[in-house]
């Protein structure tokens, strides 16, 4: 049951906050071009959603807590505690950056803006003339 189990009710509102976050993070970005925004919001999102694992020694001797946070706060408590162990927060954090600022790139690619030139249409390369002798219409584009 989800309200048993306090951790996964914990990690439901942490990823419900930063959807959130992530698109007031997009909406910020509005005055760059689609690529940098996208790029930019994807990969503070993968920042913010990379998992990774940590110890916390705790009161009695030779006793650990083991568990799971997001590696920007791995790292950030790693660093904070000049904690060696902090690398692997490190490289997940990094790891997640890479592969939101991949998602980013693979999103503008697939949606990105279409170019007049691209079109070979079949009537239009089986007829100059008539290509010629019709103008092309261009549509305004926002963004």
């Amino acid at each position: 049951m989800l309200f048993a189990d306090s951790m996964s009710l914990l990690w439901l509102t942490y990823y419900g906050i930063s959807i959130l976050v992530l698109g007031a993070v997009y909406l910020a970005f509005a005055f760059l071009p689609r690529l940098p925004r996208l790029l930019l919001t994807w990969a503070i999102g993968g920042a913010m959603w990379m998992p990774a694992s940590f110890v916390l020694p705790l009161v009695e001797e030779g006793e650990f807590y083991t568990g799971w946070a997001p590696s920007a706060m791995v790292a950030a408590v790693g660093v904070l505690e000049k904690d060696s162990s902090a690398v692997g927060g490190l490289l997940w954090l990094l790891a997640g950056v890479v592969l939101g600022s991949l998602i980013g790139i693979a999103l503008w690619w697939w949606r990105r803006p279409y170019r007049q030139g691209d079109d070979h249409t079949p009537s239009t390369a089986a007829d100059p003339k008539s290509a010629e002798h019709s103008p092309r219409r261009r549509e305004p584009v926002v963004g």
